[in-house]
């Protein structure tokens, strides 16, 4: 009996030996692996407390459309421009002007018609008498926050007016430059190109936007509350209770974070793989640029800081693809004209086309 006992023993010995071993070397990996977990970890907490606000004042008046308000944050923490679309009324000029209001920073507001001039949004050169001398004086454009309201009401000279300032975000009159103060960031609001009196925005003016945010009509009870909202109002008025919360120096410091948010090379390749397949792709005329290609990867580092995270997903990547590329393609005129199809259509398959790295 004591001989039988004794091997079974030993095995036991050995095996808690084992065991012992097995869970010191875990133990000195899992404290490894939570040393560089930390060491690389970007500290996010302010940049959400100041989304978490802008949102409450955006929240206090907006019901609902928070696809579109996420958006126009996430333009802003990438440092980029964005056009919002959708018929009249669906909210699209006061979210613009109550995220200006919810920052600390220059504002200024443009309503583009048919008759505008290029000097009407940069500025012009008057000639003063006393000292015989022209001096320019600035236009509108000059803020940090900029809402152009309808921007497909004037003509391509007029639009054309931006397409310095929005790249380069400076200014060039009269042979002098002008560097604008940053952060400047262009808000614009688009009618749907089918409605009267519009004008379609060259392909030049249209990539130079990040995002371009498609704005639907609101649900039933979402309708419901904007009525009973407006009625709750008795004569006042929508933005009088909204307040400043972010600085300039606050955002400058959150686009900075942004920057530093973390991309693995597969995911480099997934994004440059979904675009490359939009230049092959029978049923596009014109695919994305590789300005496209940095516009996806700012947008999908401004979506992972937004949920607290140091690292880029490809759901990251795919929630930036749709906004970011729908206005940079072309369909094709005999796939749009025979079956109705869209961009945002394409861009859908090819993304589900394109294999998600792991």
């Amino acid at each position: 009996m004591d001989e039988k006992n004794t091997p079974s023993n030993d095995n036991l010995d050995l095996g808690a030996e084992q065991q012992s071993f097995e869970n010191t070397i875990e133990g000195k990996e899992a404290g490894q692996d939570s040393n560089l977990d930390f060491k690389s970890r970007i500290d996010l907490s302010e940049l959400q407390e100041g989304i978490a606000l802008i949102k409450n004042e955006i929240g206090k008046v907006i019901v609902g459309q928070k696809g579109m308000i996420d958006m126009l944050i996430a333009s802003i923490l990438a440092n980029g421009h964005s056009l919002i679309e959708g018929v009249p009324g669906v909210a699209k000029t006061i979210s613009a002007k109550l995220l200006a209001k919810s920052l600390d920073v220059g504002f200024s507001r443009i309503q583009f018609t048919p008759d505008l001039m290029p000097s009407d949004i940069l500025g012009t050169s008057v000639f003063d008498m006393k000292s015989s001398e022209f001096q320019f004086k600035k236009g509108p454009i000059f803020s940090n926050m900029i809402l152009i309201d309808e921007i497909n009401r004037a003509p391509a000279k007029t639009q054309a007016a931006l397409f310095e300032v929005m790249e380069e975000r400076q200014i060039t009159i009269d042979g002098n430059k002008f560097i604008m103060d940053l952060p400047f960031i262009v808000l614009a609001t688009q009618n749907p190109v089918e409605q009267e009196g519009t004008y379609r925005l060259p392909e030049a003016q249209l990539d130079r936007f990040l995002f371009k945010i498609d704005v639907d009509y609101p649900n039933l009870e979402e309708e419901i509350e904007i009525i009973n909202r407006e009625q709750a109002l008795q004569g006042g008025t929508k933005t009088e209770k909204i307040t400043a919360h972010l600085s300039k120096e606050d955002i400058s410091k959150f686009q900075v974070l942004v920057s530093q948010i973390i991309i693995e090379s597969h995911l480099v390749k997934y994004i440059a793989d979904i675009i490359v397949n939009t230049r092959s792709n029978p049923f596009l005329y014109l695919g994305a640029s590789p300005r496209a290609s940095i516009a996806i990867l700012k947008a999908s580092k401004a979506f992972a800081a937004m949920n607290g995270r140091d690292f880029v997903t490809p759901e990251d990547i795919k929630q930036a693809a749709i906004p970011v590329l729908q206005h940079r393609v072309i369909v094709t005129p005999e796939r749009e004209m025979e079956g109705g199809v869209t961009s945002k259509q394409i861009i859908k398959q090819i993304i589900e086309a394109v294999e998600i790295p792991r």
